[in-house]
Order: C-alpha cells, then structure tokens, then sequence
C-alpha cells in the first residue's frame, strides 16, 4: 500500500514545484513591467531574474506572449474580486458607483498589468467557449449590477464595461483631467443607474 502511495506523493510535489515555479515567473514578470514597462520583460530577462534556464520558461508559456497572458489572466480574476468586494460592501442603491471605482482605481493602481489585460497582444479568447473562468468572473461583476435592472444585461454591462475602460484610458494618458474624476464617475453611473427599474427594457 505504501509503495503505491509513494508515486503519487512524487508526482503531487512535481505538480507543487511547477505551479510554484509559473507563480514565481508570473510574478517577477509584473514586478519588471510595473517598474520597468513591458519592452524590458523578456524571456531572457525573467531567465535572470528569477535563475531558470529559459528552457523552463518556454516550458511553461511556450513564449514571452504567453507569460503576458498568464499575467493578464490573473489580473481579470484580480479585478473581479476587487468589483466584487466593493459591490457586496456597497449600500443598498451605490453598488454601481462602488463598481465603478474600484475598476478605476484597480486600472490606476497597476496601470502596466491593466495594459497587459486590455492592450497587449494575448492568446486568451475573449467572449468565446473557451474564455478562460477568470475573465468569466470578471465580467460577472458587470452582469451581477445589471441583471434585474436591464432585460439585455450583458449589453448594457459591455457599455458599463467600455465606458469605464475609456476613463482609465483617458485618465491615464492624461487627456482626462483628474481633478473631474469623482464627477465624471457620479456622471456616468448616473446614465446606469436604473433604480426600480428592475425589468427595463434596455
């Protein structure tokens, strides 16, 4: 019985050590784009800083495209969390508002992992059966704000969505002035705001 369980036990602290290392490449990838930006991660980079071969590294993305969507997969579920947080913490009446800022703030908080999620080149399929789950829970967020109030939730969260990614954007090129941020979000969840309107027909 015991020569049985040792097999298992081996295979189970591979499986530990690789999930460990992909963490481990993940990480320093944010670490160099959030102080360095994108042009400095490399494979050869990431091969130096954490001490793999970049043999290791195209192990586990298959390329310096894949480590970028690893990152940005893991900021979609980052995001959703924070969105999600903020709207069960919300009062009754502010969870679109409390939504809305903790997108922009996320999005201004670590604007080279926002730019890895909506910016760079991936090879994560957005809105397709093969979505992975963390971009799924992300946009969930959006539905979870809409889906009483709107009869087409999933259109009305994509604009919710795309407005919201604009003032990032904008905001953060500096073509939106930061000092009209709270009145543009007060603004803007006000064109989404449906308060009683819980089957309207949007």
């Amino acid at each position: 019985m015991e020569a049985k369980r040792a097999p298992n036990r081996i295979a189970e602290r591979k499986l530990r050590d690789k999930q460990a290392r992909r963490a481990q490449i993940i990480s320093a990838a944010r670490r160099i784009a959030e102080l360095e930006g994108w042009p400095n991660v490399t494979v050869r980079r990431l091969s130096d800083e954490i001490s793999y071969s970049q043999p290791v590294l195209y192990a586990h993305f298959g390329s310096r495209e894949g480590v970028v969507s690893a990152v940005a997969t893991e900021g979609f579920q980052e995001l959703g969390l924070a969105m999600e947080k903020a709207r069960k913490r919300a009062k009754r009446g502010s969870t679109v508002e409390a939504a809305a800022i903790a997108y922009l703030e996320f999005a201004a908080s670590m604007p080279a992992l926002y730019e890895a999620m909506f910016t760079l080149s991936l090879s994560v399929p957005f809105g397709d059966a093969a979505t992975p789950s963390e971009l799924r829970f992300a946009f969930s967020q959006f539905i979870e704000l809409f889906q009483r109030r709107s009869s087409k939730p999933e259109i009305v969260s994509e604009l919710f969505w795309g407005s919201l990614h604009g003032i990032a954007e904008l905001t953060r090129t500096k073509r939106f002035p930061p000092g009209r941020q709270k009145e543009r979000v007060k603004a803007l969840v006000g064109l989404f705001n449906f308060p009683g309107e819980e089957t309207a027909d949007m």
